[in-house]
């Protein structure tokens, strides 16, 4: 008898193939002499559309709502049902006498597996294959250790929790929105508390009035300190007067040291990566979006087996992988990091509390290297640089801590306190995985908001007590409060990892989701709502926007797979809000009016037009949802130059592809071929000419994912015959 293994991606089965000996190569799987091993393709199975209940939801009525089915049902996806019908053949041979489900090792992987095990009826025993990496020797000691299939239902339970919830709440109150409204409006579970935590620092930002405010300091030509307030410690002063009378007092006067510490600070070594910390560091560090450290840290754990389990919520090692880390430090004993694990090697590893807790991980361990051989050229650049992060993290882990010597001093002038820091690093310790000097602690979180009115770290001279100090010039500094720092995707995996926004898995979507529909918008670096994503806010419920609520049913998850909590109870929960929610939108007088609409006419149903951005430039698209039309807005002008009139052109796409085309002199270049037209003065020449064109070329190819908002959502829309919704 032979045993089915089922893996969640083809490439995934294909590496399990190589290593359980199932060589021979078919269609949908691959076998050997234990062994079949066939995949999934994501989700081959999903919850049910309300025309599955029927015909008549495929219409979206507002007096239709709420749909709450007695009992979810399954289908199975049209785009994959050549591979569904794969698996279920497979199922009916005699000669399998088990399955081990190999898909992800979390929550959303149980629910591929489980759900197809579901529709093909499988009654046969079941193990279930967790590891956390992709290595030869991972898979190899994996399945020596197979555990119950059982083992993992309480981990089902959730993942069907979460699914119908999404479904119930999403699909409901998207559809109520957007029939009432007549406009397409995403609402869901963790997306419409996303944005309103957007859209309230938004709002803060703008009822922002900035206050003029000064400080003064003292400058004793070794060192400078800073005033501050004898009894609130305050260095700011609003009244300039004040801070001119102030200087004008203690100029030229003497200071008197009135107070020296000296005390040893240490910064301990940086806690290993979970997702969040990964995608929030990546951000910061490389401007990295969620969503592109997601799929470059999936290249790196499945294609390379580089690293491990990326999806994870764990920053802590467990004690079984102890014996192992001597062996992943040689493997990453490569290239930059060679000298640094060598000398790491020299000694036995200082493994303590910080590194390996037990207690501290959950379904798996921090994301680290493997022992797979490491051939960094095999890498990209933006893959390279990820796994650069990781490897100097995990290097930290096992060098000591940094040590630096810090020093304050208080000098009085006048009965006027001024107040220096400084600081000397003794030991580098970790930070010399990263080559630098600086003061800052990687697990402090960041405070965007604040005003620094502490004054530079410096470093300071040896002083007494009560060493008189000339005062070589007083000066006062004019400031001003500033606002809160908008939201960058780092800060704002932050504010969702505090309030319980989704799981680290889901996080990256949900942003990219929120973008998709156009309720939010990148500036730079930056993220805020738009015109739509302010409006939609106001529409929505307070209860579905409140953070604590997504927080409370997030928690209630967790418990049903931890096996603290009942399905039935908090899906009778979800059922009731539902109705409650969809309820409150049928009642509500708030009006919804699209910010982008323009002066132009629908030519089918004379209904105002709408300006929205898509993948090849502005489109004007109806506002009635029933009618679909759609038309090319004005062309989009680029900075590439007519070489004959030496205005900039304008991009438009024909049977042959992108050119570009002068209103002016009808003069029409292909894109891929316009810097063989020669540069001139406007350019700055050939070379010139080429980086303007080069950037043309990179700025409108197909290949270039580009924000395409609405346009994206009422295409999905109407593909689906108004079927479909965001349900997250």
């Amino acid at each position: 008898m032979k045993t089915l293994v089922l893996a969640e991606k083809p490439s995934v089965a294909k590496d399990l193939a190589r290593v359980l000996g199932a060589v021979q190569k078919h269609k949908s799987h691959m076998e050997g002499p234990q062994y079949v091993v066939t995949w999934a393709l994501g989700h081959l199975v999903e919850l049910a559309e309300p025309e599955d209940y029927d015909h008549k939801y495929k219409t979206w009525n507002l007096e239709d709502l709420p749909i709450i089915p007695d009992k979810m049902k399954l289908k199975v996806i049209r785009e994959s049902s050549h591979q569904f019908k794969a698996i279920e053949q497979l199922c009916k041979r005699s000669d399998l006498s088990e399955l081990v489900i190999a898909t992800d090792a979390g929550r959303e992987g149980e629910l591929v597996a489980r759900w197809i095990m579901e529709l093909v009826r499988w009654r046969k025993p079941f193990k279930r294959l967790w590891i956390s990496s992709q290595t030869d020797q991972a898979i190899r000691e994996g399945f020596a250790r197979l555990k119950p299939g059982q083992d993992y239902n309480r981990l089902y339970q959730a993942a069907v929790c979460r699914a119908e919830a999404d479904w119930l709440i999403g699909l409901n109150i998207t559809r109520a929105l957007t029939s009432k409204y007549n406009a397409q409006l995403a609402a869901g579970r963790v997306q419409t508390p996303t944005l309103s935590m957007i859209n309230a620092r938004e709002q803060e930002i703008r009822a922002f009035r900035p206050v003029d405010y000064w400080l003064v300091q003292a400058d004793f030509g070794s060192f400078s300190a800073q005033w501050r307030h004898s009894a609130s410690g305050e260095a700011r002063i609003f009244d300039r007067a004040q801070a001119e009378a102030l200087v004008r007092r203690i100029s030229g006067k003497t200071g008197r040291v009135r107070q020296i510490k000296r005390s040893e600070k240490v910064i301990p070594q940086p806690l290993a990566y979970d997702l969040t910390e990964l995608q929030r560091d990546a951000n910061k560090r490389y401007g990295f979006s969620a969503k592109q450290t997601s799929g470059l840290l999936q290249r790196l754990y499945e294609q390379h087996k580089l690293v491990t389990y990326p999806r994870t919520d764990s920053r802590h090692l467990t004690t079984d992988m102890v014996p192992t880390l001597k062996g992943r430090l040689q493997s990453v004993a490569v290239g930059p990091y060679a000298a640094l694990a060598r000398q790491i090697l020299k000694t036995p590893l200082q493994v303590g509390k910080r590194v390996v807790d037990n207690s501290k991980v959950s379904d798996h361990h921090a994301i680290i290297p493997t022992e797979q051989y490491n051939n960094l050229s095999a890498l990209s650049n933006e893959e390279r640089k990820l796994y650069d992060l990781i490897v100097r993290r995990f290097l930290a882990l096992f060098l000591p801590v940094c040590k630096f010597d810090q020093a304050t001093v208080a000098v009085e002038i006048d009965g006027e306190r001024f107040f220096a820091a400084g600081s000397v690093i003794k030991e580098q310790g970790w930070k010399e995985a990263y080559g630098t000097t600086d003061m800052s602690d990687p697990d402090q979180e960041e405070d965007e908001g604040s005003d620094d009115a502490a004054g530079p770290q410096q470093r300071l001279p040896e002083l007494a007590d009560n060493q008189s100090l000339p005062l070589k010039q007083a000066r006062q500094l004019a400031r001003q409060t500033k606002p809160p720092a908008r939201y960058t995707e780092a800060t704002l995996l932050t504010a969702m990892e505090k309030h319980k926004l989704g799981t680290p898995a889901t996080r990256a979507d949900i942003i990219e989701k929120l973008i998709k529909t156009d309720t939010i918008e990148r500036q730079g670096t930056s993220v805020q709502p738009t015109g739509k994503g302010k409006q939609l806010i106001e529409l929505a419920s307070p209860e579905l926007r409140s953070p604590e609520l997504t927080a409370k049913w997030e928690q209630e998850l967790e418990n049903i797979a931890q096996g603290r909590g009942s399905m039935d109870t908090f899906l009778s929960s979800i059922r009731r809000q539902a109705a409650e929610l969809v309820k409150g939108v049928k009642a509500s007088e708030t009006e919804y009016k699209p910010h982008n609409l323009t002066h132009s006419k629908c030519p089918e149903c004379a209904q105002p037009l709408q300006e929205i951005k898509g993948k090849r430039g502005l489109m004007l698209v109806c506002i009635n949802r029933e009618c679909g039309y759609r038309r090319a807005g004005e062309p989009t002008l680029t900075n590439h130059r007519c070489p004959q009139c030496h205005k900039k052109m304008e991009i438009h796409e024909g049977k042959a592809g992108k050119y570009f085309q002068c209103r002016r002199c009808n003069v029409i270049e292909k894109l891929e071929n316009s810097s063989a037209s020669g540069g001139g003065p406007r350019h700055g020449g050939k070379r010139g000419a080429d980086r303007s064109d080069k950037q043309a070329i990179q700025q409108f190819s197909d290949n270039v994912q580009l924000n395409s908002g609405l346009a994206d959502a009422l295409k999905a829309a109407m593909e689906k015959n108004n079927a479909g919704d965001s349900r997250q």
